[in-house]
């Protein structure tokens, strides 16, 4: 493993050298485009809205004890 990065950096030295040298000259001849994807999906449609109803609700009533409740009770 230790060899084959040592031959990969030997590598880049030379290439380095030879572009430095002038004998190696790249040149971008395109200009690069990066695009996002285009995703389109298909959704269902919810429509929302109000409506008057009559509706039954209970009834509830409380009743406190009495007077004579509270002198039954324990202390």
């Amino acid at each position: 493993m230790r060899t084959i990065l040592s031959l990969l950096a030997i590598a880049v030295l030379v290439v380095v050298a030879l572009m430095y040298f002038g004998i190696i000259n790249i040149d971008q001849t395109q200009q690069a485009v990066v695009q996002a994807p285009k995703f389109q999906a298909d959704v269902a449609k919810v429509t929302l809205g109000t409506e008057n109803k009559t509706v039954a609700v209970p009834t509830i009533s409380v009743e406190k004890p009495g007077a004579q409740a509270n002198a039954q009770a324990p202390n």
